[in-house]
């Protein structure tokens, strides 16, 4: 190869051999490098085209996601300036100033040419990840902008040093000295870092996750986790932002444990009117038994039975056998200390579903027949008087 170098300066010395070393035959030599390395370019383009052809045809995907075709095309960029660098100093050597210039801009190209295939490598490894479905939940996206960050930032400094022609430790040891400038200009982003990273070890958050957060107005999907915001649709389509060590300084409910244990809680109490409890007697109590609403062994036979004590019995009974109630977690219908608006029936329990509209749809279904047997035990429901009501008296 330096013979190929030497012959190529006889031959640029021979078309002019008064002008040799001067600006024509520089020239010359720069659009010889340039003729080469265009060659190069387009000889590693098609060398890579080769190379796309047989990733596509292998059986695995991730190599497909990782070597696609923007990272192909930024390797194939590098090729030029490759080139370049490497002719430079075989055809004008290492004294000769004139090009000197050159060569710096072909090391910075260099330099810009590697972060950017790095920064494609980690943006097409992150796309990866979002695309599988094992892999989406994982909040990785403020992780993978760090990295780049670092890549960027490396890439600044060795690039600072190719320019003033100090070396990247002199450039780090100036730095040093304004650390606690940089800190406090980065501080949203070192602390997103750490969040990140937190939220993802400890696994306390994921796209996709139904999370409150009732002092910053908050509640919907987590619809992104990146390294300075974590974004949340609410249920009214609105989008609220937040930082991510947000999340780690202050409390937030996550319901995903929630929607991933096959139960969700109904906890409500219907108000019973005190003046209404009472014992029942024989004839209620044959009553209720022709239309199928008193308890299985309530004991009847052998005691008085009070009218809300049967409903009890009766609601729990109903719960337990009703095919969207899941029987398996807690299930109870229990009283709650008297108030004055009534005594508190509460009842607890869980449904089989755990998709917000069809959970409100059983709700409400179990409580349309609560509300519509509860007068066949001879008791009512405690409401505040209204304005009908107060006429009526009147009357």
């Amino acid at each position: 190869m330096p013979d190929m170098f030497e012959k190529i300066k006889s031959i640029a010395e021979y078309i002019a051999p008064d002008l040799f070393h001067s600006q024509v035959t520089t020239l010359l030599l720069l659009i010889c490098i340039t003729v080469v390395a265009v060659l190069a370019y387009y000889l590693t383009k098609a060398i890579l085209m080769l190379f796309e052809h047989v990733i596509l045809r292998s059986p695995t995907e991730w190599d497909d996601d990782l070597l696609n075709v923007r990272f192909t095309r930024a390797v194939s960029q590098l090729s030029p300036a490759l080139v370049v660098s490497w002719m430079l100093p075989h055809l004008f050597g290492d004294t000769d100033g004139s090009v000197g210039w050159i060569d710096v801009v072909t090391s910075l190209y260099i330099l810009w040419a590697i972060v950017y295939i790095i920064v494609i490598f980690l943006d097409n490894l992150y796309a990866a990840m979002a695309r599988r479905e094992q892999l989406r939940p994982y909040a990785v996206k403020g992780i993978f902008q760090m990295f780049k960050l670092i890549v960027i930032g490396v890439g600044i400094i060795i690039a600072l040093s190719l320019l003033i022609g100090k070396t990247p430790i002199a450039i780090l040891t100036a730095l040093g000295a304004s650390a606690a400038v940089l800190s406090l200009v980065f501080k949203d982003t070192i602390l997103g870092l750490v969040a990140s990273i937190q939220l993802t070890a400890n696994k306390m958050l994921e796209r996709g996750d139904w999370i409150t957060m009732p002092g910053r107005d908050l509640n919907g999907e987590v619809i992104d986790v990146s390294l300075t915001t974590v974004k949340v649709r609410n249920w009214d389509n609105s989008v609220t932002t937040v930082p991510p060590y947000s999340l780690i300084t202050e409390s937030f409910r996550n319901y995903r444990p929630m929607q991933l244990s096959g139960g969700r809680r109904v906890d409500r109490a219907i108000f019973i009117d005190i003046n209404t409890v009472r014992f029942l007697d024989n004839a209620e109590i044959a009553s209720l038994e022709a239309d199928g609403l008193l308890p299985r062994a309530s004991g009847c036979e052998s005691r008085r039975e009070v009218n809300l004590g049967l409903l009890r019995r009766y609601l729990e009974q109903f719960l337990t056998s009703h095919p969207d109630v899941n029987s398996e977690m807690t299930l109870m219908v229990r009283q709650l200390p008297p108030t004055q608006s009534g005594l508190p029936l509460q009842l607890y329990f869980f449904t089989r579903t755990t998709v917000w509209i069809d959970h409100e749809h059983v709700a409400a279904d179990i409580f349309d027949q609560v509300y519509a047997v509860i007068g066949r035990f001879g008791l009512s429901v405690f409401q505040t008087p209204a304005g009908t009501d107060i006429g009526r008296i009147r009357q």
